[in-house]
């Protein structure tokens, strides 16, 4: 564990309840596809692909845990961009209905974005959100400011390239560089 990782967890386990952050490992999946579920904000995954994700991506996502038992009340998972290695792209964020409001998805992004930074090089960030998702906006322009960093922002994926029904565009949010402080 890094400095940052250090530093980000101990502050994180401050909070009135025991919650921490940590990697995501394969028996976290079912949990991470529920809250993705429940959300009614994501597009919803298969179960298959969360087992996926905790188990390839367990190094650039995390998950949110409630203690006692460890159990994931939120998530965030990314991997780093093959043509892009000092590029983070954030897949999904979420927090169960229970623990919103409380900055965990914030906390996750920093987590995450400290941790792949120190082990990667990372330097920027990408992530879609849909039009109209402000909640999203509203996460990934604040970790920009608090980062020192520039915002772009461009459609990536136009309404007609979905090929299973309606679907707002995804607008390509490309964050960085990033200024981290120690």
């Amino acid at each position: 564990m890094t400095a940052a990782q250090a530093d980000l967890s101990a502050e994180f386990l401050e909070t009135p309840e025991a919650l921490r952050i940590d990697r995501p490992e394969v028996a976290d999946g079912a949990a991470l596809w529920r809250i993705a579920k429940d959300s009614e904000a994501l597009d919803l995954n298969s179960s298959y692909s969360y087992l996926l994700w905790c188990r390839d991506f367990a190094g650039t996502s995390a998950v949110v845990r409630a203690e006692p038992g460890g159990r994931p009340v939120g998530f965030l998972t990314a991997y780093l961009r093959p043509e892009r290695p000092h590029t983070l792209l954030v897949w999904q964020v979420a927090v169960d209905g229970a623990y919103r409001g409380r900055g965990l998805a914030a906390r996750l992004l920093d987590a995450v974005a400290a941790r792949v930074t120190a082990e990667h090089g990372v330097t920027g960030i990408e992530t879609t959100i849909t039009p109209g998702n402000t909640a999203s906006e509203r996460l990934f322009t604040s970790f920009a400011t608090r980062h020192g960093a520039t915002v772009e922002r461009e459609v990536l994926f136009d309404t007609r390239q979905f090929p299973d029904g309606p679907h707002d565009p995804e607008v390509l949010y490309r964050i960085g560089p990033l200024q981290h402080t120690a």
